[in-house]
């Protein structure tokens, strides 16, 4: 059994303890930062759970630490901010002290190397089962951070990427068909999503997005937060929407590629809307990143899918909602 300042040592090995900005870091009762000049703080906090998040025997260890760290950031790139540092509340059974940790950390090491990130503090504690919660510190320049309350009616919706790709793993894994090796590449997005930082920036920089969210809970639940907070409503075109692709073989098994990028969670693209003045200049691909126009804001307060055949109807809200009874 691991003591408590053992871990914190296992921790303390995979982290640099000071870096730009952060004076005191892990091992004292709080670290303190050094804000930079001109900018403004971003704070979020993410909880990543055993059996409701991830499950034990069946993600490997790194990935769990990799994932851990990339949702959470999202919310960072959601906002047009550099993540600078972040902090780690970790419960652990103590059959997860040793290799598991070992690779947990390793991943979640190399996510913060990846995102420009320290990691400046926080708790351990013994639980029975792995709790992760992560708060991350970025910055942004004063009054860029690109809100959810922004979007007007007549500005246009685009999203980046491809939406399903993570439903499309996790499914894949429900069914038990992610140990054929056919379908392995399929699991990418699942394991290792990756925050739309350097095109969050972008937009940021240029002033382009009015407003802005990540998928973390898929587009239908997200594009329902964005009109909620800018008291609007939205029309959106389903043959435009850049879904995934999905091989012949799944399809004939039920995998439905525009219900997984409507409702499937944990893409973390950005879905951001634009005023039409600019649509000219909002490049095709950003930092190698595809961006789609879908469809526009409107005044009037529903959401409605104008399906492949035409025919519009109101898009409910089917993404990710822990509180939300299951049928």
């Amino acid at each position: 059994m691991a003591r408590e300042d053992q871990l914190i040592e296992r921790v303390s090995r995979q982290f640099p303890f000071t870096g730009d900005g952060l004076k005191v870091g892990i091992g004292d009762d709080a670290a303190v930062l050094r804000p930079a000049p001109n900018k403004e703080y971003i704070v979020t906090t993410d909880a990543f759970l055993e059996n409701v998040h991830f499950l034990r025997k069946v993600h490997p260890a790194r990935a769990v630490g990799y994932k851990a760290v990339a949702r959470a950031t999202s919310d960072i790139a959601a906002m047009g901010g550099r993540p600078r540092y972040f902090f780690l509340t970790l419960g652990l059974p103590d059959s997860c002290t040793e290799t598991w940790l070992d690779g947990f950390l390793g991943g979640m090491a190399h996510a913060a190397r990846r995102f420009g990130m320290l990691l400046a503090g926080g708790d351990t504690t013994k639980y029975p089962s792995v709790i992760a919660s992560l708060t991350i510190l970025g910055e942004v320049d004063r009054g860029k951070a690109i809100l959810r309350s922004g979007a007007r009616p007549g500005d246009l919706l685009c999203v980046s990427g491809t939406l399903g790709e993570a439903e499309l793993g996790l499914q894949l894994m429900q069914r038990k068909l992610h140990r054929q090796k056919r379908w392995t590449r399929l699991l990418r997005k699942h394991f290792h999503p990756e925050p739309r930082l350097a095109l969050g920036q972008w937009l940021a920089a240029h002033r382009y997005a009015s407003c802005m969210i990540d998928t973390s809970d898929g587009l239908s639940t997200d594009l329902g937060h964005i009109c909620k907070a800018s008291g609007v409503g939205a029309r959106v075109c389903a043959s435009k929407i850049p879904a995934v692709k999905i091989p012949p073989e799944l399809r004939r098994k039920g995998f439905d590629p525009l219900r997984m990028a409507l409702h499937g969670g944990e893409d973390y693209e950005l879905l951001f809307t634009m005023p039409r003045r600019f649509s000219s200049r909002l490049p095709r691909t950003i930092s190698g990143l595809r961006v789609t126009v879908i469809g526009e804001i409107t005044r009037e307060k529903k959401i409605v899918l104008i399906g492949p055949d035409g025919i519009s109807a109101p898009l409910q809200p089917g993404g990710w909602d822990p509180f939300r009874e299951k049928a």
